[in-house]
């Protein structure tokens, strides 16, 4: 007997020798369940929290803080995954008990009788193969881990971690897919739906097997119906529920050009941004980027219509094959894929980006051409060249030519010279304009004389003040031949819409991490000339769209400003526009260069998804500013029985009449 007893002390102390070597060598690994840090999903909102997209590696897990989750959750899980849970160490030695008993019977490991604790360490450190080292591992873990965590750190990261199928980790995530409500707001029949997946997600996932899931969920419901924790009236009422389920994607991205423009501005400052759990917070407002979006379509539409008619009228003359200005045939295929547009419409006073469509078509081509393309600006530039003659003391009504002249060149690296004659849009001229008139409709050869007078070098340099860069010292200038992007241009027109000062787009409002810090942005903005002198430029821009080159952007009841630009050989097609509180700019082009119709011009292809837009966006919120304000610096005369506009430094002629302070009226 003596012997016996010291055989078996022997093999007593021998099994918690191994055991205890055992521990030593896993023990370290609890430390990924106590500083419990999962990959997190960063969610990107729009300026009224709508969501426009998810970002995430791997795991899509949004994270809920225990005191957070609805008490029913916590219930449902514990009545049908361990009813015992609050009352045992990490392990439920009666549920062990009966596990081996059946795994004696069936001669294999069938049963775990894994208590929530062993679960989560399962599903964390070790893995879910049925052998009995890895089940003695998890029950010294779950023993030392109770001792670590309080039953609720356990089950908030328990609920957070575990897989509920669908690409859903964590409840709150899965509370949010299937049913697109928060967990506070789940009835108890999609409680007991979320609680009972965790058993096998895939085979219960609703959204592919929702007769199953509704099986598993009433399980979960008459268990907890047995264990008295529910009502009468409350199990009868979810025994016969079946709720709506959601079957969304997972990234859910409503506005890919942003969120693509999003990534690629933290790129640098946010490293995890896909695992850090953010919640970044836009500008942007996914309505108005709908209305865009349409707007650059519908426009889109009827620039293929207008090239149907005109292959049609073509073919009833007799003419099969047209050529371009380039002597270029302009094939139906060649035209018709290439052709694409972009839009930006800002806050004018904020830069705040409010809408942005970098093309025609995501799936088709995901290059952004409102902040990658860079186009010739051809006459969209021409208002900051009339407001480099307003500052140097020009008025709207001064006297400038449009006459034709002949310019001599020579040939860079040549002694060859050649000529340069450039033309009006319909090859007329008119003598002496206003420089009103001239830019109203936008005369090149006024513009061209405009800038001989002022000089070259001051045009130049007074650009280079306004943003503007890479641009030729020589005439060409005075026609936008220099390139730049969408967004770019944007930036230097908040120089006239936002009465002087430069507002540097932006898209991103704040960004919160995973432990509650908040970063805020805020705008960019740059003192560049007087409220009075831009008022003028303002004011001319104002009349164009009501009489000039733009007048097809007219919106009832809305004041508007614009400019139409359209480059050599119509290639590309611009309008830049604003109200008194939003800024736009659209273009249109063939993203190979080719010209387009002569048709297209940019009052022609641009304006109408910028009148779509404004039209639309004054239904949505009616309560924006109408009409624009006249500073106080700016005062009215009458000059040949026309009203015009003067500063102290843009005077006008001295046969002009001023016009008392209290008759003057606003635009």
């Amino acid at each position: 007997m003596k012997y016996i007893l010291s055989f078996f002390t022997i093999i007593g102390l021998a099994i918690c020798a191994w055991l205890l070597y055992l521990y030593s060598h896993i023990r370290f690994e609890l430390d990924k369940v106590i500083n419990y840090n999962p990959r997190l999903t960063t969610q990107i909102f729009d300026k009224d929290g709508k969501l426009i997209s998810n970002l995430f590696s791997k795991e899509n897990r949004l994270y809920v803080n225990y005191d957070e989750i609805p008490a029913r959750v916590i219930e449902g899980l514990v009545a049908i995954e361990d009813t015992h849970f609050f009352e045992h160490n990490g392990i439920n030695l009666d549920a062990i008990s009966r596990a081996i008993i059946k795994d004696i019977k069936a001669g294999a490991l069938v049963e775990g009788a894994s208590t929530l604790t062993q679960q989560l360490i399962k599903t964390l450190i070790l893995t879910r193969e049925k052998k009995i080292i890895r089940k003695i591992k998890e029950v010294l873990l779950a023993l030392k881990l109770e001792t670590v965590l309080s039953k609720e750190e356990i089950l908030e990261r328990y609920l957070n971690q575990v897989y509920f199928g669908h690409g859903y980790y964590g409840i709150k995530t899965a509370a949010r897919g299937y049913f697109n409500k928060e967990l506070y707001e789940l009835n108890l029949k999609e409680i007991a739906i979320l609680v009972g997946l965790p058993r096998a997600p895939s085979f219960y996932d609703p959204t592919r097997n929702l007769k199953f899931s509704l099986a598993r969920a009433n399980q979960v419901i008459q268990r907890m119906n047995t264990l008295g924790w529910i009502n009468a009236k409350e199990y009868e009422e979810a025994m016969k529920s079946t709720p709506k389920i959601y079957d969304k994607t997972l990234t859910q991205n409503k506005a890919p050009y942003i969120v693509d423009y999003v990534l690629k501005t933290l790129k640098d400052e946010v490293k995890d941004i896909k695992t850090g759990g953010y919640e970044i917070n836009l500008t942007l407002d996914l309505d108005a980027q709908r209305i865009a979006k349409e707007g650059l379509n519908k426009a889109h539409e009827k620039i293929l219509k207008r090239d149907e008619y005109f292959r049609n009228l073509n073919k009833k003359r007799g003419i099969e094959k047209e050529y371009d200005e380039k002597g270029n045939e302009l094939s139906e295929d060649r035209f018709v894929k290439n052709l694409n547009g972009s839009f930006i419409s800002m806050e004018n006073n904020t830069g705040k980006i409010l809408a942005m469509v970098g093309g025609l078509n995501y799936k088709d081509s995901n290059f952004n051409r409102v902040v990658q393309s860079k186009r010739q600006a051809g006459s969209a530039i021409k208002p900051f060249i009339y407001q480099a003659a307003l500052n140097m003391g020009y008025s709207p009504a001064t006297k400038i030519a449009d006459i034709s002249r002949t310019y001599e060149y020579k040939v860079e690296d040549s002694d060859e010279t050649k000529k340069w004659k450039p033309k009006n849009y319909g090859g007329r001229y008119k003598g002496l304009i206003s420089l009103r008139e001239a830019l109203l409709y936008s005369r090149n050869l006024a513009t061209i004389n405009l800038v001989t007078d002022i000089g070259i070098d001051i045009v130049y340099n007074t650009l280079k003040d306004y943003g503007f860069k890479n641009m030729p010292y020589d005439l060409t200038i005075t026609l936008g031949s220099f390139v730049i992007s969408p967004f770019e241009l944007s930036q230097a027109y908040s120089i006239i819409s936002n009465n002087g000062t430069e507002v540097k787009p932006y898209i991103i409002n704040s960004i919160k991490n995973r432990n509650g810090t908040i970063i805020n942005f805020e705008p960019e903005k740059r003192y560049v000339i007087s409220p009075e002198q831009a008022f003028l430029t303002k004011d001319i821009m104002h009349d164009t769209v009501i009489r000039g080159t733009g007048k097809r952007s007219k919106v009832k009841g809305l004041d508007l400003a614009g400019k139409t630009g359209t480059t050599n050989n119509n290639i590309d097609a611009w309008f830049c526009g604003f109200s008194p509180s939003i800024q736009t700019i659209v273009w249109f082009g063939n993203d190979n260069n080719v010209p387009m119709r002569r048709s297209e011009t940019g009052g022609i292809a641009a304006i109408p998804a910028f009148k779509y837009f404004y039209k639309n966006y004054l239904k949505l919120h009616p309560e924006i500013k109408r009409e624009f304000e006249k500073p106080d610096g700016v005062r009215t005369s009458i000059i040949n029985g026309k009203k015009e506009y003067y500063t102290n430094t843009s005077k006008l002629p001295t046969n002009s009449i001023d016009i008392p302070k209290e008759n003057q009226i606003q635009f």
